[in-house]
């Protein structure tokens, strides 16, 4: 009789354990929503539309623009490369030591969406700690591709 309830109960613990398991193997469980925390706020943000009328129709007076990633330059910006290797940023130091604090400069890269990206961040947070108080980072959440080149912007060459 006690090797009965015993069978009864090791069953019903193991079928408990199987249907919780194969529960979890069929059920998806929304992952927990993790804030991206970026080093720059919405204000230092510029939209691709305002930067592209900016070229278009006053181009004698326009920001400082850096490619900061391995994308096609913008039409007018200085090509730096991908910031997430050494060398790159030290030529991104080197290009702006000697500019007034208050140059307005766009940074860009659009080589995969922000939350993804290697470059923007650490040249950002260069230009940051030089001192610079006028940077905006071109606003192309997703890539250069969606955010500037498919609505027509200009392109270096174009």
């Amino acid at each position: 009789m006690r090797n009965k309830i015993r069978l009864t109960i090791y069953c019903f613990f193991i079928g408990i354990l199987w249907s919780s398991l194969a529960k979890a193997q069929t059920s998806p469980v929304a992952a927990p929503f993790v804030p991206v925390h970026y080093p720059w706020t919405e204000r230092e943000l510029m939209e691709p539309a305002l930067l592209a009328a900016n070229i278009k129709e006053n181009p004698a007076k326009l920001p400082l623009i850096l490619n900061i990633g391995a994308v096609e330059d913008i039409k007018g910006a200085k090509h730096i490369g991908a910031a997430d290797e050494t060398e790159n940023l030290k030529a991104l130091k080197a290009m702006v030591v000697t500019l007034p604090k208050n140059r307005d400069i766009v940074i860009y890269c659009g080589c995969c969406p922000f939350t993804k990206c290697p470059n923007i961040r650490p040249a950002f947070q260069e230009l940051k700690k030089m001192g610079f108080t006028h940077i905006k980072l071109l606003n192309l959440p997703v890539n250069l591709q969606t955010n500037w080149i498919a609505k027509g912007y200009p392109l270096a060459g174009s």
